[in-house]
Order: structure tokens, then sequence, then C-alpha cells
């Protein structure tokens, strides 16, 4: 059973962090998002280089195999679309492609979107990997996740560089075939709750230390309250009033989190 304490605490609000948090405590359940990382390491092949030109990660919320609708690009500002070669990436390097915020539940496929500038280099020769027409819109993978509400996912592209190179007979070409494996997996959790009865009037914040760090949130207009993101553990978890509510800090502790769940606190009284 979990032991709640109640302390004094000193209330302080920042109005930048105030919009910040208040955003990030989105109970609406038809505003639900959830954190999405996509990265790309490799199974190493018989090559000096594998360089593979990768222009976008695209997501599709759905199973349809009907391609000209429903994919939205999930790579912000932060991705340069260019040349990558897939050999630097073993020995536990991965390639960050995406990292982005997208709506919660079902997601159904990742497609990886390929340029033309991809070579192959063997020594001192340096080969064009041609890719089959069908591939020219992108590789399709099937992940069939659903995305926890605030919580974050990592998805891993396995590219097997050995038998993604194929040999075109005896014209001494080479084909792209990539075969990739996708491996997912929840890096985060969720605490929520609700306090009861709510304090008409005066804000209430929330809060977990995750390291050097803060999680923090505010509660909402009906009492409810969600803290997203929040890596597996045990956590201690802070309310804390307006001071000019009259009433002191609840700390509640042994607050467990697992990746990929939700952590329900349950209702919390001030006195």
């Amino acid at each position: 059973m979990k032991k709640i304490k109640f302390c004094p605490k000193s209330f302080f609000i920042i109005a930048l962090l105030a919009i910040f948090f208040t955003a990030c405590n989105d109970n609406d359940d038809g505003n639900q998002t959830s954190r999405v990382m996509v990265r790309m390491v490799d199974a190493p092949g018989d090559f000096d280089e594998v360089n593979i030109d990768v222009q976008d990660i695209m997501i599709k919320k759905s199973d349809g195999t009907d391609d000209s609708e429903g994919w939205i690009s999930i790579v912000d500002d932060n991705f340069t679309p260019g040349v990558y070669n897939l050999l630097d990436l073993t020995g536990g390097v991965s390639l960050l492609l995406a990292d982005n915020v997208v709506p919660s539940g079902y997601l159904g496929q990742i497609r990886l979107v390929l340029g033309e500038n991809n070579t192959l280099v063997k020594g001192d020769q340096v080969m064009q990997l041609s890719t089959p027409s069908a591939m020219q819109s992108g590789l399709k993978l099937n992940v069939k996740q659903t995305l926890l509400a605030g919580a974050t996912y990592e998805f891993v592209l396995d590219f097997d560089a050995s038998k993604s190179i194929v040999s075109a007979g005896s014209s001494g070409s080479y084909n792209l075939k990539p075969v990739i494996r996708v491996s997912a997996a929840a890096t985060s959790g969720v605490i929520k709750g609700m306090i009861n009865p709510v304090l008409e009037g005066y804000q209430v914040a929330v809060s977990v230390p995750v390291g050097d760090d803060v999680i923090t949130t505010f509660v909402d207009e009906t009492g409810k309250f969600q803290l997203n993101g929040v890596p597996e553990g045990t956590y201690t978890l802070t309310l804390t009033p307006e001071t000019a509510s009259g009433k002191t800090a609840v700390v509640v502790n042994g607050v467990v989190v697992s990746n990929g769940q939700v952590t329900d606190v349950g209702s919390v009284t001030f006195n």
C-alpha cells in the first residue's frame, strides 16, 4: 500500500511553465498523444560501405492497403535527409530518424522513404544500387502497435545489409531490396489520478523528480492530472496547491511506473 504523508511546501508558478505544463496535461481523450522515436541499426554484411539515401519516415494509423491516403511524415526540423552508411550503425550505434509526438491509438505501419542515391562500396569499387519500382514509394513495415496516451515508444529498424543487397545475375550490378526487422518497446509510462474535492479557483502543481529533472503538470478544472513520459521506476509524487488556498502539499510515496502502463494513484485529498 502506498504511504501518504503531508508536508508544508511553498507554491511557486512561472507563467511560461504553467502554459507549457498545462499543455502536457491534456486529459481530453480525443486529443491524446504519444511520443514516437524511430532508430535504424544494421546487421553488417561483407562490404566496405552500404550507403542508403533516407528521405523521410512516415506512419499510417491503419492497416489499409490504399497507399494514396493515411500516411503522415513524423520527421522534424532536426532530421537531415541524406545518405547514411549502414556499416557505421553497428556495435550499439544507432541513427535517430524521427522523434515526434503523434496521435495515440493504433499504429499500423511505418514507411521508410528512400531516395535514389544508394551505393555499395567494395574495395575500390563504388556501385549504384538499383531500387525496384515497387520500392520507390518507400518500404512499408508492419507495426500493429497500440500506442498508450502519454507514453514514449522506440521503434528500431534493424537493416540487414547482407540480405538486402542482391546481385543482378551476371551483370555485375546489384539491387537494393531492403530486409528490415522492426522491434518496438515502450520506454516510459504514465502517472494519473485526481484530487477530491476540486480546489476551485486555485492551481495545484503535480510533480515527480526523475534524476536531475522534474516532470511537472497541473490539475485540470475537473480535478484530474496526468504525468506523461515517466521512465520505469519508483517515484515520489508531490501535489502542491497554491498557497492562497490554505491547503498543504501532499506527498505520495512508492509510486511504481512500468513502461507502457498507466499507474493510477486514485483520489488524493488535501487537509
